[in-house]
């Protein structure tokens, strides 16, 4: 039977569109579920403040009756300002293994882009750099984290067959923490704290930290404003993820430095690994995943790094080091030993460049896909 295409209008829809990959990767060890309260206030026109300057098209797939894929698609208009590129985002896209269902969804996303005068479509992409965004390509038996997709091996296999072709890798790192401080890294993060007159900001609340939230997202948007597909964040999203996110912050593994006035300088976001948890509570807080979540926050052998940011007049002056150290002593306190750096771009040499002092192992690699609108699907 042929494969039919829902366009999701009702918040009933949405909701089983949000719930399809439960029940494909149902018994699958490597997929983390997303948190459900935040895809639904992700995908939501009256909820996301994306929806400013962004337009949304949802579908789902189905084949006698029985639902086997969906795709979002992702018209960003700061996007194309901001980088002067025709492009139409794609995201939330999963199928079972059947090429007429994965061409179904792509073309619908296509169709809309020709619709809109798109020269390209790219993706898995969301809305922000604050989505999950690229398609595994390496390491299908890697545990997935709270920030990264999980997908089948047969999905980059789809992709080329429908004419799609990379545009940027994102590697990720699984590091062995040290049982001792690296002297290396405390000497420098010693010689940058005097040198340029420094410090570390000393909170034991979370209510201490949330004052430097919106400086933090400030310097976010400065040292992220280069990097692949990044669109600069409105006041009313800052907010939002403010909201949504700082009761999940543990205040010590956010260490933030700060200059002579009290401005932050650089800054590092890791949570302990929620991913186990996750998948216990099978993406929903209540009525009783949070007790999963809670317990993975408070003892817990892994963490997973999400965000660092230095001002740019600081970065090469040891910055880096000073997180880095902090961090480290941490994880020894707190029995973490093994960390996860979740996605950094393949020819991001500086960031790589700090796991050198560190046992590490490249184990995953993740793509977004392009396709100019030019090319036709292949038969």
């Amino acid at each position: 039977m042929a494969v039919q295409l829902q366009e999701v209008i009702s918040l009933k829809d949405l909701k089983t569109f949000i719930q399809f990959p439960h029940r494909l990767y149902r018994g699958n060890p490597y997929w983390v579920p997303a948190l459900v309260f935040d895809e639904l206030n992700t995908l939501r026109r009256d909820k996301n403040p994306a929806f400013e300057y962004c337009e949304a098209r949802y579908w789902l797939a189905r084949r006698e009756g029985k639902i086997v894929g969906r795709v979002a698609a992702i018209f960003n208009r700061r996007h194309v300002e901001k980088w002067g590129q025709k492009y139409l985002r794609f995201g939330w896209f999963d199928f079972i293994d059947d090429a007429e269902v994965s061409a179904a969804l792509l073309g619908a996303v296509e169709d809309w882009g020709r619709a809109l005068g798109m020269e390209a479509v790219h993706g898995p992409l969301g809305f922000t750099d604050m989505d999950r965004e690229g398609m595994l390509i390496e390491g299908f038996d890697e545990l997935a984290t709270l920030a990264t997709h999980y997908n089948y091996p047969y999905y980059p296999q789809h992709m080329e067959r429908l004419g799609y072709a990379k545009d940027v890798d994102w590697v990720e790192y699984e590091l062995t923490v040290p049982q001792e401080p690296n002297e290396t890294i405390a000497r420098i993060a010693d010689l940058a704290l005097r040198r340029n007159k420094l410090h570390l900001l000393e909170v034991r609340r979370k209510k201490d930290l949330l004052p430097y939230a919106y400086q933090l997202f400030d310097l976010l948007q400065e040292a992220y404003q280069d990097l692949y597909g990044f669109v600069p964040l409105t006041e009313k999203q800052v907010q939002s993820y403010v909201n949504q996110y700082f009761g999940f912050v543990t205040p010590e593994f956010v260490p933030v430095v700060l200059d002579q006035q009290g401005k932050i300088v650089g800054f590092g976001i890791v949570m302990p690994s929620l991913s186990r948890a996750l998948q216990k509570a099978r993406g929903r807080l209540f009525p009783f995943g949070f007790v999963h979540l809670l317990r993975a926050l408070k003892k817990n052998d892994r963490a997973d790094l999400y965000l660092v940011g230095v001002k740019r007049e600081y970065q090469g002056k040891g910055v880096n080091a000073i997180l880095m150290d902090r961090m480290h002593r941490h994880f020894i306190k707190l029995g973490i030993t093994k960390v996860e750096s979740n996605p950094e771009l393949e020819m991001n040499a500086n960031v790589q460049g700090q796991w050198k002092y560190y046992e590490k192992r490249q184990h995953k690699r993740r793509r977004v896909f392009i396709k100019h609108l030019g090319q036709e699907n292949p038969a």
